[in-house]
């Protein structure tokens, strides 16, 4: 029904919306910005066979500079391994790359590393930190969602299948709109669910809570697809980009008619042979709860008839009326007496006898042992879907729901082509889809190009990815960024051609080396007369870590992996009155070994490994994350219990087939820095395994806090 209204508003989205005057007055001289001007494909300068590259080189030549060295091809590889996998490359993939003399050497290394399932994972890390993805609601009860999980995995998919992007862009915006029926498009739509959330229910302002819901898919699409902070007229026309208040909630109209709702995607079958799964499994499990709740039974009694006679008595009277015989006002304080007599878990759990107290604790045990033979839940697309009715959105006088102001009709941003979206509450988000998916959409590929440079170079071209705006950071080289735009979308929106071009330059090739007379002209490399070095992610850390001591486990996807935490950590997050384990991790310790990527990410518990090295925290789109440097880093990577039976296992790892300290060192450079120990580094561990007559494991640990390791 919605696709001929879609058809109109896309061909009139070609021609210039009539537009208030006043408006039009306002935005004036802002919508000349050259980021909100068309993409026109620049001239390549004659300077290198690359574009790329003579882009770059005219720049420099203008400031007096000069590029660098090529890298030799030993650091090369790695570079181009972690920066495409974020994985290091094995000894044998270096020595293999450094004697193959064929002038295709890498360009084939880099068609292997696209090629690469870890590809798809390195990409997603980037991209979900955009979409601020997590697996757990946030705010105070921070629950976790069952489901969000396959949202990751699709964005893992995605890039590993070299989807292009506008179909990457229109199935998480639309897709259950654009592509029905197609289970992976349904799942991409978890990306306006990707963001905290409050749980609904209890005594909350219910229509608050849904203004933070549309709030969150507004920002999310905004930052993320169109660079660019439109949240800032939420409260008022934008103070320097040419964004009328009008426009925020013109926008955030197009979310108006979506519910968040998880879609089962099975068939019958499977929904058969599962809710059969589950009833055995619930039948060996009930004997276990009814045992604990025995227990507790007499206890929670108890407590109540306590607090019952210290209760006043309007509320005892109102309790004692039968419930189909209450007035209204009586039923609300029948149920405000109710709680007052209710103890929580905690208050019953302090109140059992130690003896008791103590099976108790014991049946636990074994429900949480149980729980990990649970049946896999229903194939279940954390997702969106439209409601049957399209509510009015309303103008909101400093952004407060209380406060309505006019009422508006979806549409898209004024400056960019004030065209209404459909009325109905059916494919507002196909409209906006098909807006921003637009070959001549100014901001769209000029965005993801610019994120693609930023995750190969180390710096955006744009330094505020999420902000093209007037106030966002000065481009550094508009011309190379318009044309990787337009290489961009003359290529399909293909990702991994990009890429491509991208590492294939003398640019990313050459070396990282400080050089003082070129620094003192441009200390911060926006010309990129060297390559920027990088310390590596938290993620990524940890990761090569595993790879490195033999341990990493590369399966692909799945649920998220819960793995032991600091018992600091633990006794922050859970109270003393629970003994139980409240983190239950799975008895296979391969399974705590998978890539970061699929540990559960918990917006309120950040892991210390990864929180130290700035993970980002969820809350909101993280486009560049932070690169700190303080003393717990070193602290983790020296102390941690992960880094410990990490070291543990990396000495173990040594052993076959090593019998003397000379063989063990070279094996250890080898595994962790992919070379042979220079001659000096080979004495100094030699004194450091014979002389002070310390452990292999200490070496081992020494060797993962190296500075080569993690940058």
């Amino acid at each position: 029904m919605w696709k001929p209204l879609l058809l109109v508003a896309v061909a009139l989205s070609l021609i210039a919306a009539s537009i208030n005057p006043k408006d039009e007055a306002w935005i004036g001289a802002r919508r000349s910005y050259w980021a909100f001007q068309p993409v026109v494909r620049p001239a390549v300068p004659k300077l290198s066979a690359n574009p790329i590259d003579a882009f770059l080189l005219e720049q420099l030549q203008a400031k007096g500079l000069s590029p660098s060295p090529p890298l030799d091809k030993a650091r090369l590889v790695r570079r181009a391994t972690l920066d495409l996998t974020g994985l290091p490359p094995t000894a044998a993939e270096v020595q293999r790359f450094v004697s193959d003399r064929s002038p295709q050497a890498y360009e084939q290394l880099v068609e292997r590393l696209l090629a690469s399932p870890a590809y798809g994972e390195r990409w997603a890390l980037r991209w979900l930190d955009t979409a601020r993805y997590a697996d757990t609601n946030g705010y105070e009860l921070d629950a976790e969602r069952p489901h969000a999980w396959r949202y990751r995995d699709y964005v893992v998919n995605s890039f590993n299948s070299n989807k292009p992007y506008d179909r990457f862009l229109k199935e998480q915006i639309a897709g259950d709109e654009l592509y029905p029926g197609d289970p992976a498009a349904l799942i991409a739509t978890g990306f306006h669910r990707a963001g905290p959330i409050h749980l609904v229910g209890g005594n909350q302002d219910e229509e608050m809570n849904r203004q933070e819901v549309l709030t969150e898919m507004t920002l999310g699409v905004s930052n993320v697809f169109l660079g660019m902070t439109v949240g800032c007229a939420r409260c008022h026309n934008h103070k320097f980009d040419p964004i009328l208040q009008a426009d925020y909630y013109r926008l955030q109209a197009i979310f108006a008619s979506v519910d968040l709702k998880d879609s089962e995607i099975v068939t019958p079958a499977e929904k058969a042979a599962q809710e059969a799964a589950m009833k055995a499994f619930k039948a060996r499990l009930k004997p276990i709860t009814d045992e604990i709740a025995a227990i507790e039974k007499p206890v929670r009694e108890r407590i109540k008839e306590e607090r019952k006679a210290k209760l006043e008595k309007r509320f005892l009277d109102a309790m004692a009326i039968p419930k189909d015989k209450r007035t209204p006002e009586q039923e609300i304080v029948a149920k405000e007496g109710g709680k007052q007599i209710s103890p929580t878990w905690d208050v019953v759990v302090n109140a059992i006898e130690p003896s008791e107290k103590a099976r108790r604790a014991g049946l636990r045990q074994q429900m949480h042992k149980l729980e990990f033979e649970r049946p896999e839940p229903l194939r279940t697309a954390y997702a969106v879907a439209n409601q049957d009715k399209a509510p009015v959105t309303h103008m909101l006088k400093l952004g407060d729901h209380r406060y309505k102001l006019d009422p508006v009709e979806p549409g898209f941003l004024t400056a960019l082509g004030a065209i209404d979206a459909p009325a109905g509450p059916t494919g507002r988000r196909a409209a906006l889809a098909e807006w921003l998916a637009r070959p001549e959409h100014p901001l769209t590929a000029r965005v993801m190009a610019n994120r693609i440079w930023l995750l190969r170079m180390g710096s955006g071209i744009v330094p505020t990815p999420n902000d093209f705006g007037i106030l966002g950071g000065k481009a550094s080289n508009r011309k190379l960024l318009d044309w990787l735009a337009a290489e961009f979308v003359s290529s399909g929106w293909d990702i991994k051609h990009m890429d491509r071009l991208i590492v294939s330059t003398a640019a990313y090739r050459q070396s990282a080396d400080i050089d003082t007379k070129k620094a003192a002209i441009d200390g911060d490399n926006k010309y990129y007369w060297r390559m920027n070095r990088r310390r590596l992610e938290g993620e990524a850390i940890r990761d090569s870590i595993l790879q490195t001591t033999g341990q990493l486990n590369a399966r692909l996807g799945g649920v998220p992996v819960k793995v032991p935490i600091e018992p600091e950590i633990y006794d922050i997050i859970f109270t003393e009155a629970e003994p139980d384990n409240l983190w239950p991790v799975l008895a296979d310790t391969r399974e705590h070994n998978r890539r970061s990527l699929y540990l559960l990410n918990k917006r309120t518990v950040r892991l210390p490994l990864l929180n130290n090295f700035d993970q980002p925290d969820a809350v909101s789109s993280c486009p560049v994350r932070a690169n700190s440097t303080h003393a717990l880093q070193a602290l983790t990577l020296m102390n941690s219990d992960f880094v410990f039976d990490q070291a543990t296992a990396f000495a173990a790892r040594l052993e076959p087939g090593c019998s003397t300290p000379q063989c063990r060192i070279s094996r250890a450079y080898e595994l962790a820095l992919q070379r042979a120990p220079k001659p000096a580094e080979m004495q100094l561990g030699l004194d450091f395994l014979n002389r002070q007559k310390m452990p292999l494991t200490d070496f081992c640990r020494a060797l993962l806090n190296r500075h080569e390791f993690v940058y």
